[in-house]
């Protein structure tokens, strides 16, 4: 498989929801002996980069009011998490960092081979990076025939 995180390692973010959460019997995993795996490390990724949109949004829009979901696809496209900020989050050996933007939304594509062993995922790589080259024309023409097929406006990002 491949995956966009670090897949083996731990982190503060595991440990904190240990103990914030398993510790106090309020997790809606089947267990704390979830908490690290693939899966479940994903899915507090991905909370952490919707949590962290829409403390980007907040950021230019207002502190503490609540974000129309145009607000919030802006986050989306101007996050920035540092090596610092991810640390900070506890996400620092997860992950790497990752810079969005109106035209890229995926940021930085990195990302690493992982392989099943029949009791947990194993790295067999290190980190592999996409060759733009290759990959932003195929992604251009794809989606300029899906806008074409579907008769989508592509809105511009200028």
């Amino acid at each position: 498989a491949i995956t966009i995180h670090n897949s083996a390692a731990r982190d503060k973010v595991h440990d904190d929801l240990k103990k914030f959460v398993y510790d106090k019997n309020d997790g809606t995993a089947s267990g704390a002996g979830e908490i690290g795996t693939l899966a479940h490390t994903r899915g507090m990724m991905i909370s952490m980069l919707q949590v962290e949109a829409i403390r980007a949004a907040q950021e230019k829009f207002g502190k503490g009011k609540v974000m129309t979901p145009e607000q919030v696809k802006w986050g989306f496209e101007n996050l920035d998490l540092t090596a610092d900020k991810l640390k900070a989050l506890g996400f620092g050996e997860i992950m790497r960092p990752v810079k969005t933007s109106c035209a890229n939304h995926m940021g930085t594509d990195w990302a690493r081979i992982v392989q099943w062993d029949g009791g947990k995922w194993n790295i067999t790589s290190d980190w592999y990076q996409a060759d733009k080259s290759l990959v932003d024309p195929l992604v251009k023409e794809l989606a300029a025939k899906y806008a074409t097929d579907k008769k989508i406006t592509p809105r511009s990002c200028s």
